[in-house]
C-alpha cells in the first residue's frame, strides 16, 4: 500500500513540469493580461504633464512606469515578423483583454513594442522589431476587431534584451504591451 502511494506521488511530480511547460508555452490568458495592464502605474503623471506618444516612446522612465506585460508566447521565427495562424489563439487572448479593459477604462490606449534578439545588424533588428509590432497590431485590428485608435506601435530592436546575449535567443524575440492612457495626451 505504501509503495502504491509513493509511486502515485512520484508519477504526479514527474508529470507536473510537462503541464507547467505546456501552460507557459500557451501564453498568458486574457485575465492575466488584463490584470497586468489594469494595474496602477508605478508613477502618476498629472494631466498637464502628459506627453506626446513620440516623447513617451523615447522616455524609458515613463515606459518603466506604465503597466505592462511581455508576450513571449507569440513565437516569432528568427528574422521574421509574421504571426502564423497557429498563434492566433494567443492573439485572441490579447484582443479579449483589450476588449475588457476598454469597457472598464474609457479611452484606454496601448503601446505595442516589438523586440528582437541581438543577432544581425542594429539597423536590421530595428526594422524587424518595428515590423513585429505592426504585425501584431494588424492581426488585432483585422482579425479580432480591435480599434486601431487604441493601439500605437514602436520597435526597439535589440535595445531591451531580456536575456543579455549576442546569440540567438527566442525569449528576446517578443512583444511587450504597455497601457499608456495615463501618460499620453
Amino acid at each position: 500500500m505504501d509503495r502504491r502511494v509513493f509511486l502515485t506521488a512520484l508519477a504526479a511530480v514527474v508529470a507536473t513540469p510537462a503541464v507547467t511547460f505546456a501552460q507557459d508555452r500557451s501564453g498568458p490568458s486574457s485575465g492575466q493580461i488584463m490584470r497586468q495592464l489594469d494595474a496602477a502605474p508605478r508613477r502618476r503623471v498629472r494631466p498637464e504633464d502628459r506627453v506626446t506618444i513620440q516623447e513617451f516612446r523615447r522616455r524609458p522612465d515613463l515606459r518603466r512606469s506604465a503597466p505592462s506585460i511581455d508576450i513571449q508566447a507569440i513565437n516569432f521565427e528568427f528574422a521574421s515578423a509574421e504571426i502564423p495562424r497557429s498563434e492566433f489563439r494567443k492573439v485572441r487572448e490579447i484582443a479579449n483583454a483589450f476588449d475588457q479593459l476598454s469597457r472598464r477604462r474609457r479611452g484606454a490606449r496601448f503601446l505595442i513594442e516589438g523586440h528582437t534578439d541581438a543577432v544581425g545588424t542594429r539597423e536590421a533588428n530595428q526594422m524587424l522589431s518595428e515590423r513585429r509590432a505592426a504585425s501584431l497590431k494588424r492581426v488585432l485590428v483585422n482579425e479580432f476587431g480591435v480599434s486601431p485608435r487604441m493601439l500605437e506601435t514602436v520597435g526597439y530592436g535589440e535595445d531591451f534584451l531580456l536575456v543579455d546575449t549576442q546569440r540567438e535567443e527566442w525569449r528576446n524575440r517578443r512583444v511587450t504591451i504597455r497601457r499608456i492612457d495615463e501618460f499620453v495626451r
